[in-house]
């Protein structure tokens, strides 16, 4: 069965770090966007797969929304 699921992805001077807000602690990093990418779809395949097809459901029905915002500081 497959699933949609949000991934954030952040970059910074030693990599990118990559985790799925609806699955608490599926988290990881790697060096390059290729390489996080394929590491956030083996953990959350993995933490998945640890869940009943209800549990599944309910952690994935959350809503997660996302925006961007101009900020004036000072």
């Amino acid at each position: 069965m497959s699933y949609k699921v949000n991934v954030i992805i952040e970059k910074d001077e030693y990599g990118y770090f990559a985790y799925c807000p609806e699955l608490e602690g599926c988290q990881t990093q790697g060096e390059t966007l290729e390489e996080i990418l394929a590491n956030i779809k083996e953990a959350i395949e993995l933490y998945l797969e640890t869940l009943s097809r209800d549990e599944i459901k309910a952690l994935l029905s959350k809503e997660i929304l996302t925006t961007s915002l101009e900020v004036k500081v000072g």
